[in-house]
């Protein structure tokens, strides 16, 4: 399996640090997958452990997905780097899946605050606006879109806060799309420093 380059990378804002998904990272994420609130509102399945870490693999090894841990930057102790996992302050995730195979510059964001107390503090509004400080400066994604589930009103709303638009709904799978159609619009998404 090849590695992805940004494997090597660590991303630091204000409040929050952003790591790739790591095998140490597992059993923490894990723990927060068996939510029943969290797998409703992520729209996702209850997996094993070992399902968990077959996950985690082929998420490091696929090229169109970017997976990072965010980190509560108070909870860091010593310095930020990207093969340290940091367990301790993980409070959530932040993907890019760039899988739109008529146009490259396009790419699905997904946040996830998973530490209850980490909620509504913040986190996530700066991760979404890291990630896509980095993926638009690094892997030419000009085109953001969200796909959230209807009954996540704390989600759209944030992605709205951002810029994003409502553009469909899905009754079927009850999902709100929303894109953002020019980085340049999203309030608030600034430089990040890199650490490689």
């Amino acid at each position: 399996m090849e590695e992805r380059w940004w494997k090597r990378v660590a991303l630091r804002g204000d409040r929050v640090a952003l790591v790739p998904y790591q095998r140490d990272h597992v059993p923490r994420y894990h723990s927060w997958m068996q939510n029943p609130e969290l797998l409703e509102l992520t729209c996702s399945e209850p997996l094993s452990l070992e399902e968990e870490y077959e996950m985690q693999g082929s998420w490091a090894s696929d090229p169109k997905k970017c997976t990072f841990i965010v980190l509560d930057r108070e909870l860091i102790t010593g310095d930020l780097a990207p093969s340290l996992p940091f367990v301790n302050a993980m409070i959530g995730d932040v993907n890019l899946y760039m899988n739109d195979v008529e146009n490259s510059s396009v790419a699905e964001i997904e946040i996830m605050i998973a530490e209850h107390g980490s909620r509504r503090k913040g986190f996530g509004r700066e991760a979404v606006q890291i990630m896509m400080a980095f993926a638009s400066k690094n892997l030419n994604i000009q085109i953001f879109r969200a796909k959230i589930g209807d009954e996540n009103v704390r989600s759209i709303d944030l992605f709205k806060s951002l810029g994003f638009k409502n553009v469909s709904h899905s009754k079927p799978f009850k999902q709100v799309f929303l894109f953002s159609f020019n980085f340049l619009t999203c309030d608030g998404c600034r430089q990040f420093l890199c650490c490689r």
